[in-house]
């Protein structure tokens, strides 16, 4: 597998890293001669020295060949320049994208990236869940939109006594497991939880606060 990584600081220096270790060709670009040279010697990968906004910079680098494109500058304005260029000038399948303001997340998917991570949102969403919607986090999805989630069944809940088919569950929601008295299942619409259950579940972030609601006391 190829990849263009544009930006090679210490998100895109790791991440080259993690590649170059997993047998992945990575090739960077980064505008900073030193910090090129410092990657080039310490990770021994090909590091292009020049502006990753360019058309120029990313045909040198290969990217029409990469099977994947990282742009994950410091400026949201560079990675959103870069990412669109990837993506309809040189048509790469895979184009993902570092925001570091959450509210650029939007535009970066309209734009062409496939994938944008926002860690602000991701820790946001993470503590929103784990303290407002009293979930216990397993796993974040899509750049923190969604989540898995653990909650156990209280006692006297709102849904106690109805099948899961019969609980009027969030849209972009999915129960995926039950552990009973120490058995796991996989539930389906007769399944009926009870007090104590161990329930796992794939939530939306705009959902938790209704899936919050069916599953808490009365």
């Amino acid at each position: 597998m190829r990849v263009v990584i544009v930006g090679g600081g210490k998100v895109g220096y790791y991440t080259a890293k993690t590649l170059k270790e997993h047998g992945t060709e990575v090739k960077v670009i980064e505008k900073n001669l030193q910090t090129s040279m410092k990657i080039a010697n310490e990770l021994d990968v090909s590091v292009l020295s020049a502006d990753g906004t360019t058309v120029e910079a990313l045909a040198q680098a290969g990217t029409s060949k990469a099977d994947v494109f990282i742009a994950v500058t410091g400026s949201d304005e560079n990675n959103i320049v870069a990412c669109e260029l990837a993506k309809r000038r040189f048509n790469v399948k895979r184009v993902i994208s570092r925001a570091n303001n959450p509210k650029n997340v939007k535009i970066m998917k309209l734009l062409g990236a496939d994938l944008a991570v926002c860690s602000t949102q991701v820790i946001t969403n993470l503590i929103e869940m784990e303290v407002d919607s009293e979930l216990k986090m397993l796993a974040t999805l899509s750049g923190g939109e969604a989540g898995v989630v653990e909650v156990v069944i209280p006692n006297e809940f709102n849904s106690e006594g109805l099948s899961l088919s019969q609980i009027d569950l969030p849209k972009n929601c999915i129960i995926v497991a039950v552990v009973s008295y120490g058995n796991m299942i996989i539930p389906n619409g007769h399944t009926v939880l009870k007090p104590g259950d161990l329930l796992t579940a794939v939530v939306s972030h705009g959902s938790q606060k209704t899936f919050k609601k069916v599953f808490s006391k009365k």
